[in-house]
């Protein structure tokens, strides 16, 4: 059974995270998470202290938990990009603090640091609305490059073939066959799969619309002692290595890529064949398992329409369950993970421990501590 503690400033309250039924327990872990909630309130997505947020509570968790792989997503600066565009100045100072903090955690903590950048945005040229579509055209708010499509009309190909922002549209069998040999289940893939050209984005909602979206990222960098390391799939059986004699703290930089790494860093792949991951929880996840997992959650799986208020794990999203082979699920000895990117802390790290904003559109709703172990 896992622990969910929300704190909204105001009050905290303890739940079962699978069922979010109300818990009264009160053990030792629960105690310090809920100090530790308690000190650091979240400022915010786009507040400027939301990366020292993240440092911050990391570590007085450290202290506290005394850990030996510590899992970071510094977000901040994404969000600024995303939603705000701020000028070439501007954006480059915000890199300059983002690594900054990175810098400090890792002098601070003593642990080796493991740095991805999750890749370049780009400034969105032009929205793709599919709601003119016979069939369905379904995106999620923050994948915006890939569509899934169902009951594509004579129609609706002919609008496809000839927009100038689509660069290709893939089917379920080809998709299937990019990623063989990796589990899934036919029925959560659209028929088709609509993939746009670089700062060509997918309307995909009545929300926030971005001003920036991610690059076609078919690299990313990664900097530490990660030698062999070729792809994404490579980094979390490097980290299990370093892992049998050092601290190690996997850190994530959000919305920085080649063009603006500030460490000496290696390439590595970021995808498959035509397929780029974009900044979401299937690249984490393939990171955190070391497999590809652009199945788990699939563009387009319009079954997500289907959750209701009877949905388990009504704190994580539209995950239904916690993913398993997570490189803290797998690790044997103590974890924590802490991040401004709201549910991917505790849903793709597997770690003992995971403190992250509770922030859903932007909307600070305060802060999420799970225990798992």
């Amino acid at each position: 059974m896992s622990i969910a503690i929300i704190d909204a400033r105001e009050w905290q309250n303890i739940f079962d995270l699978r069922t979010g039924g109300k818990r009264t327990d009160n053990l030792p872990n629960i105690q310090m998470v809920k100090s530790v909630l308690e000190k650091h309130p979240y400022p915010g997505d786009l507040d400027p202290r939301g990366n020292k947020w993240v440092t911050d509570t990391a570590l007085d968790l450290v202290n506290r938990y005394e850990p030996n792989l510590v899992f970071l997503t510094y977000a901040q600066q994404y969000y600024r990009f995303r939603f705000e565009c701020p000028d070439e100045a501007v954006r480059q100072a915000l890199i300059d603090e983002v690594f900054a903090e990175v810098e400090r955690f890792s002098k601070e903590s003593g642990f080796v640091p493991v740095v991805v950048g999750t890749g370049d945005l780009v400034e969105v040229k032009e929205y793709i609305d599919l709601s003119n579509l016979e069939g369905i055209g379904i995106t999620s708010h923050w994948l915006t490059r890939y569509a899934g499509l169902y009951d594509v009309s004579p129609a609706d190909w002919r609008f496809l073939e000839s927009h100038a922002g689509i660069e290709k549209v893939v089917s379920k069998k080809n998709f299937i066959e990019l990623f063989s040999g990796e589990p899934v289940v036919a029925d959560q893939l659209p028929d088709y799969l609509a993939i746009a050209h670089e700062e060509y984005c997918f309307r995909s909602t009545l929300l926030r619309q971005p001003l920036m979206m991610s690059a076609n990222n078919y690299s990313i960098p990664i900097a530490g002692p990660i030698n062999g390391v070729k792809s994404i799939v490579d980094i979390s059986g490097r980290v299990d290595e370093i892992l049998r004699d050092k601290k190690v703290a996997m850190i994530f930089v959000e919305g920085v890529g080649l063009r603006d790494f500030r460490l000496p860093y290696a390439v590595c792949s970021n995808g498959k064949g035509w397929y780029a991951y974009e900044n979401g929880e299937t690249q984490y996840l393939t990171i955190s398992t070391g497999r590809h997992q652009v199945f788990a959650y699939p563009p387009g799986n319009r079954s997500l329409s289907e959750y209701d208020e009877n949905k388990e794990y009504p704190f994580s999203g539209y995950f239904t369950a916690i993913p398993s082979g997570t490189i803290g699920e797998r690790f044997g000895g103590k974890s924590v993970a802490v991040g401004n990117r709201s549910m991917f802390m505790h849903t793709v790290t597997g770690t003992d421990i995971a403190i992250e904003c509770f922030a859903r559109n932007l909307s600070n709703q305060g802060c999420l501590g799970v225990i798992h172990r």
